[in-house]
């Protein structure tokens, strides 16, 4: 599969991207000269990781016979800014993320590492980052 679209770039901070029927925006805050219509590149990256592990992760606790309950998903990231500042190339921009899915959920916890396992064979944005070199941290935790 290929992936094509050409987005649009109405001004130095603010991208509209088509996808799908959907028209996506990115865009950085007040205060860094953008509109504020959307998350900044960095923020969408976050954003992509966790939405990405949400999904997978529902779809291989159906595929296990898992019901995961409610979930949350907490995040943490260490963001080394001086790239994006223009300071000096920074080549991981990322070196840290802990996820901390919170299920709450009558599964067991060997049940959640399991599908945790599972996730992380499959969730495409976490493969990126731990390519990249991120030291990426998922934890599953049964909540109650």
């Amino acid at each position: 599969m290929t992936y094509r679209t050409t987005a649009q770039c109405p001004t130095h901070a603010r991208t509209e991207i088509p996808v799908r029927d959907l028209q996506v925006v990115i865009d950085e805050p007040i205060e860094r000269g953008g509109t504020n219509l959307g998350p900044s590149p960095t923020e969408a990256a976050m954003a992509s990781l966790i939405a990405c592990t949400n999904v997978v992760g529902h779809k291989n606790a159906r595929r296990l016979g898992i019901d995961l309950g409610e979930v949350t998903i907490d995040a943490a990231a260490k963001f080394d800014r001086r790239g994006v500042l223009m300071e000096e190339e920074i080549d991981l921009p990322f070196p840290a993320i802990a996820l901390t899915v919170n299920c709450t959920t009558s599964a067991s916890q060997q049940d959640l590492d399991r599908v945790g396992a599972e996730t992380a064979k499959y969730c495409a944005i976490a493969k990126l980052f731990a390519a990249a070199g991120t030291d990426l941290t998922v934890n599953w935790v049964k909540t109650d």
